[in-house]
């Protein structure tokens, strides 16, 4: 088990000695700093399981050095030591986030009972913390219902990237769930307890896109008769989810474009700029670089979305998950209904579902002029191509095996379609 490690900061050399004494005794790591200002420099290099700080100090005081230990660990357990004469201060740094005070003088038996319930509560929050991590992993994340190798990368990737604050876009056919994974990542990370806000960027006209994202104020057009704030001002501090990030017309994408790139927007009929704290995290359904080369989204914004790529697979990628959704939406059924149902009978699935695959097979005609047929392949492998590199996060290795091709395979193809495939995306012209 790993030593408790303690940071002692007094300016009192005889209290910084008797406290370091006191408590490597007991079995603790103790590193001992004169004043705030070494104290600051500590918490900024090492991490520490307990500060114990003196309020009143010269130069850089207690209250600096919670502050201090709030920014660079959280997690830090901070106990101030404080002159009765100044309670109101110790209360103050209470809603700093300071564990408890302690006032001069002080018996040593009561302040070890303290250091101990201290690091007793640490313990417990650190130890409930690892037991929501252990289900996470063993259970996936609320609504998802999955242990294929596809869906739990999709758990992995969100894991990794929840805290990283930067924007995430994902993909996948309709109804494989892509809004499951926006709010598993707005619950992972740090903006969990911070408004999460959903949109479908298709359900809004196209004529009030402008106002629904970034707000108005009354009297900015007709119609306008009260203020509103917008989505991203609703979202602030949180999480804001664009689904079908297509469907915004050009001309909002550029303001799109400058409030990611700014963290700042402005309301329709105002001349100040509003700052936001927003995470953004974008979906669609569509094959991206195909948007991009047809001119429906943006290169620069695509690029500004796109930091953390997220395919959701469809079912038909991850059979191996089906008896769990059957035996989890038989539970519901059972619940729902009052009655006892067993299991899901193949005749009740619709009969384009239970129709053989190659009743469903792509459906192809040669138009009465004629066609290209090499040409018309090409185009073709180059899309897969494309779309294999976009869902596998540029990851070359990861797109070959979704394509069913060798490394060599796959690497051959990109430079017979003159493609490079590096974290950004392809880089040449769509071939039309």
């Amino acid at each position: 088990m790993a030593e408790t490690r303690v940071l002692v900061v007094d300016d009192e050399q005889s209290m910084r000695e008797l406290l370091g004494i006191m408590l490597r005794q007991v079995g603790y790591a103790v590193t001992l700093a004169d004043g705030g200002e070494t104290a600051v420099e500590a918490l900024k290099s090492d991490a520490f399981d307990l500060v114990i700080t003196d309020l009143r100090m010269r130069k850089v005081d207690g209250l600096a050095v919670l502050r201090a230990a709030k920014e660079h660990s959280p997690r830090t357990v901070v106990l101030v030591v404080t002159a009765f004469a100044s309670t109101e201060t110790a209360v103050e740094a209470m809603k700093l986030g300071a564990y408890d005070y302690v006032t001069k003088p002080f018996k040593l038996d009561e302040l070890r009972l303290t250091i101990a319930n201290a690091l007793e509560r640490k313990r417990l929050q650190e130890e409930n913390r690892e037991l929501k991590r252990q289900l996470r992993r063993e259970h996936g994340f609320d609504g998802f219902i999955g242990k294929s190798p596809r869906i739990l990368e999709v758990f992995e990737t969100i894991r990794k990237t929840a805290d990283s604050g930067s924007t995430v876009m994902i993909t996948g056919e309709s109804g494989t769930g892509k809004e499951l994974v926006a709010r598993a990542v707005h619950q992972e990370s740090a903006r969990r307890n911070q408004p999460f806000v959903s949109v479908n960027c298709g359900a809004i006209p196209e004529t009030l896109m402008e106002s629904e994202l970034f707000g108005h104020l009354k009297g900015a057009f007709t119609g306008a008769v009260a203020s509103t704030e917008g989505l991203f001002a609703a979202a602030d501090g949180g999480t804001l989810f664009l689904d079908e990030i297509t469907e915004i017309p050009q001309t909002i994408q550029v303001k799109l474009l400058r409030a990611v790139q700014e963290r700042e927007i402005r309301r329709i009929g105002d001349t100040r700029d509003i700052k936001v704290d927003v995470r953004l995290i974008a979906a669609s359904n569509r094959e991206l670089s195909k948007a991009v080369a047809d001119g429906i989204l943006r290169e620069d914004l695509y690029y500004r979305l796109n930091v953390i790529p997220i395919h959701m697979p469809p079912l038909r990628d991850r059979v191996e998950d089906i008896p769990l959704l059957i035996a989890h939406f038989v539970a519901r059924i059972t619940k729902d209904v009052g009655k006892s149902v067993r299991a899901i009978s193949p005749e009740s699935l619709p009969a384009h579902v239970r129709a053989p695959r190659d009743e469903r097979a792509v459906e192809v005609d040669i138009p009465p002029t004629g066609m290209d047929l090499e040409g018309t392949l090409t185009r073709i492998e180059n899309r897969y191509i494309r779309l294999a590199l976009e869902r596998s996060g540029w990851l070359q290795i990861r797109a070959a095996e979704l394509l069913g091709l060798s490394f060599r395979q796959f690497r051959y193809k990109l430079q017979k379609h003159g493609l490079r495939a590096g974290r950004g995306g392809p880089k040449p012209p769509v071939q039309s």
